[in-house]
């Protein structure tokens, strides 16, 4: 027992010695580098910009991922007794080039600045994260796309739907929906946030939907608490009740809106007094654009190198907020009959007035973008000249009024809405320098006479030379010492000197500080006292005017409610006369709207088509009509390359720019309002996530199929192209009689398709009829007329097409030969001819003319085959068959 209590008694010994050797043997950190591991802790997912002297420094992990991104040099930087650690920095003022690459990358930085001046003390600098940038939590101008809002979205996974978010503090809109998946799917797709939050327990829902197409941040649970939302959103808006928002039953809008703001003050973002509504987008509100549509329409972008998306041809705005809401009329196009009609009536009015629409074009040019400025009041980001840039696009107010005020009714509504702000204005123009510097600490920044010990410190630090002279000169007559002189050393400063001669003439009250053989040194008070303000003044000048500057703002942040409304009205104004210059450039014409169903299109264009033709020509137009009562789907044949595509992608690119309130291209267009606009046009593989051309298909037909209702408008193009012939013949033909059958919605219908078979569905369905894009056959040659008319095309035109591409002309002469075996024999399986093996003099030796019983029987085997109806499998399965009998 004994000897159990000792053995113990030295383990424990042998423990607390190897424990103080440990802590004498680990390395000691530098205190800069103690300061950086505490801040890098507070944010461990974010990347440490860390402020020393003129640069900002990264380290370890964070340096590697900085040099990679922006492709500076990765270094080493010793910590002290410790080893060394990975360093990369630039220079500080470098920080609106560096930053937006590393937001762009997907990153989050965390920007940590000095919080007092080195000088000040002496000690290390105290250091702080001062602001936390995301890619959906940005203000920066370099980081931001002028054109395109900076949404930060928030998705709230539930049974019952899914909530959705959007907030843009660039601008200070807040938006809120809820629905089903597809739904969701489709705002996010339109709106494109640019970084996504979501539950930690939703990550696999998330991924399922989304994968990897946006930046994302994965939350703890309890923020998605809808209690938790409504009570952040209840204390944000000082409100008791979210019922004046027209929000108070969406509960997974409430709970993702909850979240949102969450992140925001987590990430030192909650000056969000410009956040002072919230509007929420209806499922019944706007047109359904499924993001099958937004990407087959090319809406945003184009799916081939060089060419160009709707966006590029509709936006003609002048300013960066008139562009931001041009996206989303794009994405949300209007229902209601009389407010698309509101727009298509100013677009009317400037079109009468085209001088009067020009000089409100450039008025709104020189606003510039007010949407943005004022939202930098609100979170105090905004600096001199950019408050300049305020008061001028304010001063333009009265004239944008004065242009915009008529009897047209929609006119004189934005004109009474638009607030002068007259208050501010006066004041913006009464303290700040009209050619204010960027940077508050460079000085220059208030007028004159705005506060008396400013000017009286500019007139010390500035004039000081002839302050002195003047006291100088007025004490030399004071005294009757005319030699008298004011001189200044770094020993005692400023001083007057007097020669020995006039030393009898010395008033008592000066003080003597230095005896020299000619001559003595004297300070008075009033000198010590001039001196003290000349050594401070430049200080000084900079703290009152920085004291100043901060209560223009805040006055400022006053009346960041009406110069936001200004913001919307002038953005509105941009985007209905961007349709003014479309429509007088490009001959559009006012689409008749109504609530039927017809779709009448006389001579439509192809908007962004016919903007790429080449000179001199003309793009071929074409009528389409579509009746639910007489002709509800019209199937449209015709040789690849003839336009059958373009037909389809431009009558809903009509209607789609009518329910904006635009004018269309077209000779005359009578368009019963959509609901929805679905189109399954080209065909992409999605390799990815394992999604052959065919599935990829199928996945957006299903979508239309399963969402149809009896005003909406759908376009097939080539459905069941990616499967066997015979299948999808027989697909394509159960989709368009489940259309035209459809018990509840006879949706109006345009479908392109190579299958001739499906002509014979006019001699058996009533509103099912038959058109073809005509093409002129020349010497075995053909021409494409691009003209659609009536009845179904028997020829596909294949084998031209393939000429034209430039494929070698034995190919093209061997497909001729096939393809008139194959006329001959119509189906394969009604014949025991198979398709005839060239000659050994076409153009090389047959594969199967060698005398070898192993090859003959491949051949007899690949003969018997009926491609038509094999699987992938079988097909794998039979090539195996075939490898083992030449021995592999």
């Amino acid at each position: 027992m004994y000897l159990a209590k000792e053995r113990n008694k030295e383990v424990e010994v042998a423990k607390k010695v190897k424990k103080k050797s440990a802590a004498k043997s680990k390395p000691k950190e530098t205190p800069l580098m103690k300061q950086y591991n505490s801040i890098k802790a507070k944010y461990p997912d974010a990347l440490l910009l860390f402020r020393v002297g003129d640069f900002y420094e990264t380290f370890g992990s964070d340096a590697v991922k900085v040099a990679d991104v922006l492709g500076i040099v990765l270094t080493k930087r010793k910590n002290g007794a410790a080893a060394f650690i990975d360093l990369a920095g630039f220079p500080h003022h470098s920080i609106d080039t560096y930053l937006p690459k590393l937001v762009r990358a997907g990153y989050r930085v965390a920007i940590c600045d000095q919080l007092e001046d080195p000088k000040a003390t002496k000690s290390i600098v105290k250091r702080g994260v001062t602001e936390l940038v995301t890619p959906g939590v940005a203000i920066n101008d370099q980081v931001l796309e002028q054109r395109k809002n900076n949404f930060l979205a928030a998705v709230h996974y539930a049974k019952d739907g899914i909530g959705l978010a959007l907030v843009d503090i660039s601008t200070g809109e807040f938006l809120v929906s809820q629905g089903s998946r597809d739904y969701i799917d489709k705002l996010i797709q339109g709106l494109s946030p640019s970084e996504i939050l979501y539950s930690k327990d939703a990550k696999a829902e998330y991924d399922e939907q989304f994968a990897d197409e946006f930046h994302t941040y994965a939350l703890d649970e309890w923020v998605f608490s809808g209690d938790f939302g409504r009570e952040i959103m209840l204390r944000h808006f000082k409100t008791k009740t979210l019922k004046g928002y027209g929000v108070d039953d969406m509960e997974l809008s409430i709970t993702a809106a909850g979240a949102v703001l969450h992140y925001l003050g987590e990430t030192r973002n909650d000056r969000l007094q410009h956040v002072d509504s919230i509007s929420r987008i209806g499922t019944d509100d706007f047109v359904w654009l499924d993001k099958f549509t937004i990407r087959n329409l090319e809406l945003f972008q184009t799916n081939h190198a060089g060419g160009r998306a709707l966006i590029d041809v509709l936006d003609q705005t002048v300013s960066p907020m008139g562009g931001r809401l041009m996206r989303r009329w794009m994405v949300l196009p209007l229902k209601e009959k009389e407010a698309i009609e509101a727009r298509h009536d100013v677009v009317g009015f400037f079109i009468e007035d085209q001088e009067r629409a020009s000089e409100i074009s450039l008025t709104i040019k020189q606003i510039g973008d007010l949407e943005r400025l004022i939202s930098k009041v609100a979170v105090q980001r905004i600096n001199p000249r950019e408050v300049v840039q305020l008061k001028r696009a304010l001063t333009l107010i009265p004239a944008l009024k004065m242009h915009i005020k008529d009897d047209l009714d929609e006119l004189n509504k934005l004109h009474d809405q638009l607030n002068e702000c007259p208050k501010i204005l006066n004041r913006i123009n009464t303290e700040l320098e009209d050619e204010a510097p960027v940077l508050l600490h460079k000085g220059g920044v208030i007028k004159s006479g705005v506060d008396k010990e400013l000017d009286e410190l500019r007139s010390i630090a500035f004039s000081g030379k002839d302050h002195l002279l003047e006291m100088q000169k007025r004490e030399s007559e004071r005294t009757g010492i005319a030699s008298l002189k004011v001189s200044y050393n770094n020993v005692f400063g400023y001083y007057l000197e007097v020669r020995n001669t006039y030393k009898d003439k010395v008033p008592e009250e000066w003080i003597r500080k230095q005896t020299l053989t000619q001559a003595e040194r004297y300070i008075t008070p009033e000198l010590k006292e001039y001196e003290e303000k000349i050594l401070t003044a430049e200080g000084k000048i900079g703290a009152i005017e920085e004291r100043i500057y901060a209560e223009l703002v805040k006055s400022l942040a006053e009346y960041i409610v009406p110069i936001k409304h200004n913001a919307g009205i002038i953005a509105r104004l941009d985007c209905l006369l961007s349709f003014t210059k479309l429509a007088i450039r490009n001959a559009y014409v006012r689409p008749d709207l109504s609530e039927g169903d017809v779709l009448d299109i006389k001579e439509g264009r192809h908007p962004v088509i016919e903007m790429n033709l080449p000179v001199g020509e003309s793009y071929v137009a074409n009528d389409v009509l579509l009746d639910p009562l007489e002709q509800q789907i019209m199937i449209i044949t015709g040789p690849n390359m003839s336009g059958k595509s373009a037909l389809l992608r431009q009558t809903a690119l009509i209607v789609l720019m009518a329910q904006m309130g635009a004018y269309v291209p077209a000779k005359k267009a009578d368009i019963g309002l959509v609901d929805k606009i679905f189109t399954r046009v080209g065909a992409s593989d999605n390799i990815s996530s394992g999604e052959s051309t065919f599935m990829v298909e199928m996945n957006e037909t299903a979508s239309i199929l399963n969402n149809i209702s009896a005003k909406s408008l759908i376009l097939l193009d080539e459905i069941g192209r990616g499967t066997s012939t015979y299948d999808g013949i027989s697909i394509a033909w159960a989709i368009s009689e489940f259309i035209h059958e459809h018990p509840k919605s006879r949706a109006k219908t345009l479908f392109a398709t190579h299958y001739h078979e499906l002509n014979q569905m006019t001699d058996e369905f009533a509103r099912i009829k038959n058109f073809n894009v005509s093409v002129k056959e020349v010497e075995n040659r053909i021409i494409f007329l691009r003209k659609l008319k009536q009845g179904g095309s028997n020829h596909s035109f294949g084998i031209h097409v393939a000429r034209m591409a430039g494929m070698p002309q034995q190919v093209v002469l061997r497909a001729n030969e096939v393809l008139g075996f194959l006329e001959k024999n119509h189906r394969r399986s009604e014949s025991t001819e198979t398709v005839p093996v060239m000659e050994s003099d076409d153009m090389q030796l047959s594969f199967f003319k060698l005398d070898d019983p192993v090859l003959e029987n491949i051949r007899e085997q690949i003969l018997h085959l009926d491609i038509n109806t094999l699987t992938p499998v079988e097909a794998l399965m039979k090539l195996n068959e075939i490898k083992k009998l030449i021995g592999g």
